[in-house]
C-alpha cells in the first residue's frame, strides 16, 4: 500500500458500516434534498454545474454517476451529454434511487439524454472495463468503507483517457471561513438535522468530513486507482472542492 493510499484509510477512521450507512440513506431519503439546501445555503446546484464543466463531458457521451443519491448531479451531467449521450446512477440506497426516478421526467424537462437509475455499489460496479467516457461522484466518497478500493472500481469501468470527477465538502484550516464552518456544521446542521428528526445522521454527516482525506491525500488515491493528471480546484473559500484526473 502506497503512503497516499494509507493516509486516504487513515482519514477514513470512524466511519460506519457499509450496512449502516446504507440504512442511514434509506431513512434520510424523503428529506435529503431539503436538508441539501439547506445545509449549502442553496449552494449546492452550482458546484455540481462546475463539476460538469470540469468533467468535459459532451454531447454523446457516456457517464456514470456513482452515489448518485436522489439524481441531482446525474440530471445535470444529462444536459452536457444531450442529445444523444446517457447516463447511468449508481447508488446502494433504494431509497434514495426511488426520489431520483420521482423527479427524473421534471428535471429533465424534455432532454434528450437517457438517464438510468440502477442499484449498485461503489466497490463492486457491475460494469464491464471501459465502459463509460466519464465516472463522477458528488459528495459521496467519505463514506466509501475502502475509498481506495472503490476509486480503482470506478476507474476501471471508464476508458483511458475518460475523466474521474469528485465534488466533495472540504474542512478549511485556518481564517474567517474555518470559524464559520466550525460553527455552522458543528452546531447549526446537527441542530437543523434535530428538528427534521435526524439528529444522530446530521451529526455523522459533518464529522465524516472532518475524517476525510485532505486534497494531497485524495490526489495520491486517485493516482494509485490508475488516473493521471490529477488535481483539484478548490470553492466557496475552501469548503468545496472538485478533485479530477483522467483515467490512465
Amino acid at each position: 500500500m502506497s503512503d497516499f493510499a494509507a493516509a486516504g484509510k487513515a482519514a477514513q477512521k470512524g466511519t460506519l458500516p457499509e450496512q449502516q450507512v446504507q440504512a442511514m440513506f434509506d431513512r434520510i431519503a424523503k428529506r435529503y434534498d431539503l436538508m441539501n439546501t439547506l445545509m449549502t445555503a442553496g449552494l449546492h446546484d452550482e458546484w455540481r454545474r462546475r463539476a460538469v464543466g470540469v468533467a468535459g463531458v459532451g454531447p454523446g457521451d457516456h457517464v456514470l454517476d456513482v452515489a448518485t443519491g436522489t439524481g441531482d448531479f446525474a440530471f445535470e451531467l444529462a444536459k452536457a451529454v444531450a442529445p444523444g449521450g446517457s447516463v447511468t446512477g449508481a447508488d446502494f440506497s433504494e431509497e434514495m434511487l426511488i426520489i431520483a426516478r420521482q423527479k427524473q421526467a421534471q428535471a429533465l424537462g424534455g432532454i434528450d439524454a437517457e438517464v438510468v437509475f440502477e442499484r449498485g455499489n461503489a466497490l463492486d460496479l457491475h460494469y464491464d472495463d471501459d465502459t463509460f467516457d466519464a465516472v463522477t461522484v458528488g459528495f459521496g466518497v467519505r463514506f466509501f468503507s475502502d475509498m481506495a478500493a472503490g476509486l480503482t472500481e470506478m476507474a476501471r469501468v471508464v476508458r483511458p483517457g475518460g475523466k474521474f470527477v469528485i465534488l466533495e465538502i472540504s474542512q478549511p484550516q485556518k481564517g474567517p471561513l474555518a470559524l464559520f464552518y466550525k460553527a455552522w456544521f458543528d452546531a447549526l446542521v446537527p441542530l437543523i438535522g434535530r428538528f427534521a428528526g435526524e439528529d444522530s445522521a446530521y451529526t455523522y454527516l459533518p464529522n465524516s468530513v472532518k475524517r476525510f482525506a485532505k486534497p494531497q491525500q485524495l490526489a495520491g488515491v486517485l493516482h494509485d486507482a490508475g488516473t493521471e493528471q490529477v488535481g483539484w480546484l478548490s470553492l466557496a473559500g475552501g469548503i468545496i472542492t472538485i478533485h479530477h484526473g483522467v483515467v490512465s
